[in-house]
């Protein structure tokens, strides 16, 4: 046993992926600390209710982002980690994905003035929010995963995560400065990601050039599905939000969003582990089918058992956990949070079946999948918000989320079939 173990270990240090582990770690890590912090400084001062407001545009946010990113979060780490000797082919990708997502931000906000005309609740929030878009143009994630050099992203991401706790703290008084929070968070994060994306550029001697016509219709087509994909598991984590702060009370809308953020950068653990073995996953299963189904079944197995233990951890403790947010026992919240926990448990089920969909190239399933769930979602909500059964509320994450991973299951299976 004990040199299975140590064998594993070298194995694992051989391919990077512990490596990228804890750099994406430490991301994810400085990131929850940021989270923790910002939840307790924003509920301390604006209260519970004005910090849902701030979540709901914030996800809002992150909603456009979705589309202005176009799919290369996932594109450009294939695409650098399969060109990482062609440096014209990674100019091309590098220059292409920061290009194609300008065009998409320049039309976000020639579109921005109609969102007024069509009533959306906290316009002049979402006016603030423009530096969290922004952003995503610059960011440069993708490519530090594809050439497996996060240190110095890591590093980076940490400072300017620390000063922009401090800026909070600093211009944040009380609920008239609320929307002012995402201003700073995403003014922060246009200065790092310029930074780090300018440094990367230089380091690689990856000079900036204009696109081409055709590269720009190559992506535009090619990352279509990955985009519904992106923009319909938003709307299946968001739709609730967006509902709540329609239809419902803010006390409702404040519970569920801190629950949210919560089990939101879970989710994101699973999404980083996923980047860690992404690169090695591309090598392995180019080597053989066979290798990355085995990889994909023990790595799937091993971390639904790890998220069911910090599930039963978070149910436990879920009074606690509030109380450290937000120095209130607020039973809404901890109700949603016991019922929320299992989500990543679901999540991390699936999360190995869609990159093995992404390998594969199979963006025809990931899309009809996608605007299956873009049904469920609305209609999931809607049924829930009507039932008059607060508790049922949180359950709408853990019923979307389980439709998409047996759609998934399906898939991963009818393709093992057909290739056999």
């Amino acid at each position: 046993m004990k040199q299975r173990i140590i064998g594993s270990y070298i194995k694992l240090k051989e391919t990077n992926i512990l490596s990228n582990f804890f750099n994406l770690s430490g991301i994810q890590i400085s990131n929850i600390l940021l989270l923790l912090l910002t939840i307790r400084i924003i509920t301390g001062i604006v209260g519970i209710a004005e910090f849902g407001i701030i979540m709901w545009v914030n996800r809002f946010a992150q909603f456009i982002g979705s589309m202005i990113n176009y799919g290369t979060n996932q594109s450009a780490v294939r695409d650098v980690a399969g060109n990482l000797n062609n440096k014209k082919e990674l100019n091309s990708v590098f220059c292409n994905t920061i290009w194609i997502r300008t065009l998409i931000f320049v039309l976000f906000l020639v579109v921005l003035p109609g969102l007024h005309a069509f009533n959306v609740p906290y316009y002049s929030y979402i006016i603030l929010a423009i530096p969290i878009v922004l952003a995503e143009v610059f960011n440069p994630l993708s490519f530090y995963i594809g050439f497996e050099k996060l240190r110095v992203f890591n590093l980076v991401n940490l400072v300017f995560n620390v000063i922009a706790v401090g800026a909070l703290l600093i211009f944040i008084k009380g609920r008239a400065d609320a929307g002012w929070v995402n201003f700073i968070l995403g003014a922060g994060n246009v200065v790092t990601y310029l930074g780090l994306l300018i440094y990367l550029g230089a380091k690689n001697k990856l000079p900036f050039r204009l696109p081409l016509k055709n590269e720009l219709l190559k992506i535009g087509k090619g990352n279509l599905y990955l985009t519904i994909n992106n923009i319909s598991g938003i709307v299946q984590q968001s739709f609730i939000l967006f509902a709540l702060a329609k239809w419902s009370n803010v006390n409702i809308l404040g519970a569920y969003s801190i629950c949210d953020r919560v089990i939101g950068q879970c989710r994101s653990l699973l999404i980083i582990i996923s980047n860690a073995i992404y690169p090695n996953a591309v090598h392995i299963y180019k080597k053989s089918t066979d290798l990355w189904n085995a990889y994909r079944k023990k790595a799937k197995y091993l971390l639904a058992g790890l998220w069911f233990i910090a599930a039963i951890f978070i149910f436990i403790f879920a009074d606690l956990i509030i109380f450290i947010l937000t120095k209130e026992h607020n039973e809404t919240a901890v109700l949603f949070l016991r019922i929320m926990a299992f989500v990543p448990v679901v999540s991390s089920f699936n999360v190995l079946n869609i990159l093995d969909q992404l390998l594969k190239n199979n963006m025809v399933s990931i899309f009809r999948i996608a605007v299956i769930l873009v049904v469920i979602a609305p209609l999931t909500a809607f049924i829930l918000l009507n039932s008059g059964n607060t508790p049922l509320i949180g359950a709408f994450t853990l019923i979307v989320e389980t439709s998409s991973c047996l759609m998934f299951e399906y898939v991963v299976k009818k393709s093992a079939v057909q290739n056999a």
